[in-house]
């Protein structure tokens, strides 16, 4: 009976929603490759993403707990305005998807949308992101671990369980590093370091 309530709980903390901002235990950097996100979502949309030449976009800044994440949470902070998040997009892609991440994630933090924001682009640009994938020029089919392998070797000092790489639809999703509350790397949580397996997911590259 404990292992079934100890579930429960645990489904519970993954799923819920308006938790007390600035409650989190550390934030999770997800750094999304744009050319899948388009190939998969963004081209159908029309987004006008797909119209630049992105590589690794900031998809978010998301704080998380040890098991689970909060989300939606109530805040007295005042939403962004609209200058906030168009003067995101240059790394996130859209001002849609950077009020999307506020209002889903930002709010958890405890920051202001401003701060919040300022603090997503500094650990944004902390990333060495591998020069590598911008040059490729036709699709290549690789292991996910390559990629893993070419962000620890362009950031020293990460080690593998600070970072995750994910799939999506046979493909290369994204890159997640886990840092602390003052952007130090750190390692991941259980429910956050599940490495992509494949050894045949295709990279596009960017346009």
């Amino acid at each position: 009976m404990r292992w079934l309530v100890a579930l429960l709980l645990s489904v519970t903390a993954a799923l819920a929603e308006g938790e007390r901002a600035g409650e989190f235990d550390y934030y999770v950097l997800a750094l999304s490759w744009s050319p899948t996100w388009c190939a998969l979502e963004g081209d159908a949309r029309r987004s006008p993403q797909c119209d630049e030449d992105h590589g690794w976009i900031l998809h978010g800044l998301w704080p998380q707990y040890h098991r689970g994440w909060p989300s939606y949470c109530a805040t007295p902070q005042r939403p962004p305005t609209r200058a906030m998040t168009a003067g995101m997009a240059d790394i996130m892609g859209t001002p849609g998807l950077a009020w999307h991440q506020w209002n889903k994630h930002g709010s958890c933090s405890g920051l202001s949308a401003e701060d919040y924001f300022a603090t997503a682009r500094r650990a944004y640009d902390a990333v060495n992101r591998p020069p590598v994938f911008r040059a490729l020029e036709q699709p290549v089919s690789l292991p996910a671990q390559v990629v893993e392998e070419a962000f620890l070797k362009a950031n020293p000092g990460w080690e593998a369980d600070m970072l995750t790489i994910t799939c999506k639809a046979g493909r290369i999703q994204e890159a997640r590093l886990c840092l602390s509350k003052t952007l130090d790397p750190v390692p991941c949580g259980r429910d956050v370091v599940r490495d992509c397996t494949m050894r045949d997911a295709l990279l596009d590259p960017v346009r």
